[in-house]
């Protein structure tokens, strides 16, 4: 069984990969939708941030590694990391931000990033998050490739891992 995180930044077209890849028929989970994430507290109690229920996460998990099927998850969370090991590729979606900025103008499949002050902190995690995010994944996904290219690229990690278990 096989669980690829695809993390990035907002714009960098994850939620279209994961789209592309359901209408392939394989599972998707958008971990921007739904009730995977909630405002919680920082271990240092320096504030909250946007993190996965890990109880969630981990249930997902286990009824995967029961199925046997491949799940593609998507997000990009504080606390993905404790995940890290139970994920067989992380992947990084990136763009230049001139392109993310211009995604998120024109999507209207998620609200965030609309307002000048959003549009700030995509640029400023940008600079600070994307470099861990980079440090930690197995591959790395230029999204300015088109949709089918990024969707094929995804499917191949899942076709290849099936295939090296036959």
């Amino acid at each position: 069984m096989t669980v690829v995180l695809v993390t990035g930044m907002s714009g960098t077209g994850k939620s279209a990969a994961l789209d592309g890849l359901a209408g392939r028929g394989y599972r998707v989970v958008d971990t921007d939708f739904g009730d995977w994430i909630a405002d919680l507290p920082l271990p240092d109690g320096s504030g909250t941030e946007p993190q996965w229920r890990e109880d969630r996460i981990d249930a997902l998990l286990v009824e995967h590694e029961r199925s046997g099927e491949p799940l593609f998850l998507s997000g990009t969370v504080w606390n993905q990391e404790n995940f890290y090991p139970r994920f067989g590729h992380i992947v990084l979606f990136s763009a230049p931000v001139e392109v993310m900025l211009d995604r998120i103008a024109r999507r209207d499949s998620n609200p965030f990033g609309k307002s000048a002050e959003e549009r700030d902190r995509i640029v400023a995690d940008t600079a600070e998050v994307e470099p861990l995010l980079r440090a930690s994944a197995t591959m790395e996904i230029d999204t300015r490739r088109p949709l089918d290219a990024v969707v094929d690229q995804l499917a191949a990690l899942v076709s290849e891992r099936c295939a090296g278990s036959r």
